[in-house]
């Protein structure tokens, strides 16, 4: 069970830290993704980190997003800068089995537990 926050209505170049709680389950194991979608647009991948602590992002995401975890608060973060009006989404978090390859985790299919979402809205 994963509970995300953090979203709401930011100025282009503002920032915004989302929040993804766990409950229920350990989830310190597993590899934690964050995904958007848009209205009338698929739900595309943003960023991720593994149960080892490392992240994995796209190109697009580099540079302005960064996700963390805190295994002790069961927490996973996602820190957006700069951010922009095409930014604007429904943002979720989710998590896929640590068994999952890296060249996996940039899909929803292998994810097996999802967020509620949390809306982010970027004005120009």
């Amino acid at each position: 069970q994963l509970q995300a926050s953090g979203g709401g209505l930011v100025q282009a170049g503002g920032s915004l830290r989302l929040s993804c709680a766990a409950s229920g389950r350990t989830f310190s194991d597993y590899n934690m993704g964050w995904f958007r979608q848009a209205p009338g647009k698929e739900r595309e991948f943003v960023g991720g980190i593994r149960w080892t602590g490392i992240t994995y992002s796209t190109n697009a995401a580099k540079g302005r997003f960064t996700v963390s975890r805190d295994n002790a608060k069961v927490t996973v973060y996602l820190q957006m800068n700069s951010l922009k009006p095409e930014d604007t989404a429904v943002y979720y978090c989710a998590a896929a089995s640590e068994t999952k390859i890296l060249s996996s985790l940039f899909t929803p299919g292998v994810y097996a537990y999802w967020g509620q979402g949390t809306q982010v809205t970027v004005s120009s």
